[in-house]
């Protein structure tokens, strides 16, 4: 795919290969990313999602060489790099390259990392999903609260199981059996007029597109509750959508076997999204046409 990429000073359409056998990162897992995007020349949110890379890696005890606002700088030189019409997805990333004695992260051997790839946005098509036999991890089980590469497995696991089952996604619930995520992106239903988000508690990244998302249906005047949700709230939901940056809003159009339809809660907050995505300024402006 078509990318960009800064590392260690320096742009490349290259990708970096940066890792060997002996690297803490390649052999303990300490890796942390980031995820933002830019739609033919918007950026939502992207100074959000560069101060949460900051904050996962000192989750993670890295000592992140540069600061949220130079990686935003940077993510805006890549987008504009990728072209105004172009739909890219925003990468930052930590690693940790040394270890102190055998396998504990060397702080101070932070790297940062930076790619920008082509990644067309979803349509609206919707997904299946069911619920699948894992859990996420509590906080003092691993470092939920970081966007860390480690907790993917868990969840890839998940999505696995669920496609094998004949489903496209799986949601998750926390270790009290309480409905979490799913597997790619958090979780909403909606109910006699009313729409549900599980209330974060620290086993699952309440996301940026999902606060923004919650903002905008509140300012809309649509009633959200964030609370604890149970399994069988699911079975008997008007409709389940997701929230996340890659696809930003996505029906479920069948849950656990029950055909359902995209909702008016999830097209409503899909068209409230991206009228306010459209409403800020642009990080890359399309050149003006040449004159005949």
């Amino acid at each position: 795919m078509a990318g960009v990429y800064y590392y260690n000073g320096e742009w490349s359409t290259e990708e970096p290969k940066l890792l060997g056998p002996m690297d803490n990162a390649f052999w303990q897992g300490s890796v942390i990313f980031d995820g933002a995007r830019a739609i033919t020349g918007w950026a939502p949110d992207l100074d959000q999602h560069c101060a949460r890379a900051i904050r996962s890696a000192r989750v993670m005890a890295m000592k992140p060489p540069v600061t949220a606002e130079e990686i935003e700088a940077l993510a805006r030189e890549g987008i504009r790099r990728m072209g105004p019409e172009a739909t890219v997805y925003v990468r930052p990333m930590f690693f940790v390259r040394n270890s102190i004695g055998s396998s504990q992260p060397d702080p101070d051997s932070t790297e940062f990392l930076l790619a920008i790839y082509d990644a067309p946005l979803p349509g609206f098509g919707g997904f299946s999903a069911m619920m699948a036999p894992y859990r996420r991890p509590a906080p003092d089980m691993a470092p939920t609260d970081a966007k860390a590469s480690c907790l993917y497995p868990n969840s890839q696991r998940a999505a696995a199981w669920a496609r094998a089952h004949g489903a496209d996604n799986a949601v998750l619930c926390d270790i009290a059996g309480n409905v979490a995520e799913f597997a790619t992106s958090n979780i909403w239903f909606a109910k006699d007029g009313v729409v549900v988000t599980p209330a974060p508690n620290h086993t699952f990244l309440a996301g940026i597109t999902r606060r923004r998302i919650m903002g905008l249906l509140r300012e809309a005047g649509v009633t959200v509750e964030e609370r604890t949700v149970r399994p069988e709230e699911l079975e008997a939901a008007d409709e389940i959508f997701s929230t996340g940056n890659y696809a930003k809003v996505q029906p479920v159009n069948r849950y656990n076997g029950r055909d359902l339809q995209a909702g008016p809660f999830a097209t409503k907050a899909r068209e409230l999204y991206f009228a306010w995505m459209q409403a800020q300024p642009k990080v890359v402006e399309a050149a003006p046409a040449a004159a005949e």
